[in-house]
């Protein structure tokens, strides 16, 4: 498995994960974060290994889809790429640094 790919997903992931179906969740989860895989979800599931290929192949089309619509992975990528740009370059101003770290922690929550 390509690690952007798993990246990816895990990240898009943290953003739709609600958006998602109970079982989508799950085998997503156990598929990218959990590194499990196909035949052990399978098992699991009690479903066979085709069955949980094509869940894993249509959720991750679903999250991507969610993407395009929503962007909201893209958008938290560039916000941060300008949080690290004005840290970098106004790093002495205290006052601009502390509200771009309140920021920060806004989103992480």
């Amino acid at each position: 498995m390509e690690i952007e790919k798993t990246n990816r997903m895990n990240a898009l992931f943290e953003f739709y994960a609600t958006l998602l179906t109970e079982k989508q969740m799950n085998y997503i989860e156990l598929y990218y974060a959990d590194d499990f895989s196909l035949a052990e979800i399978a098992e699991e599931y009690h479903v066979t290994r085709q069955a949980v290929y094509d869940n894993i192949k249509r959720t991750e089309k679903v999250l991507e889809t969610y993407e395009i619509k929503l962007h909201m992975y893209s958008d938290y990528i560039v916000r941060d790429q300008i949080f690290s740009e004005l840290l970098t370059r106004y790093e002495a101003d205290t006052y601009l640094t502390q509200q771009i770290d309140l920021l920060q922690s806004l989103e992480n929550e």
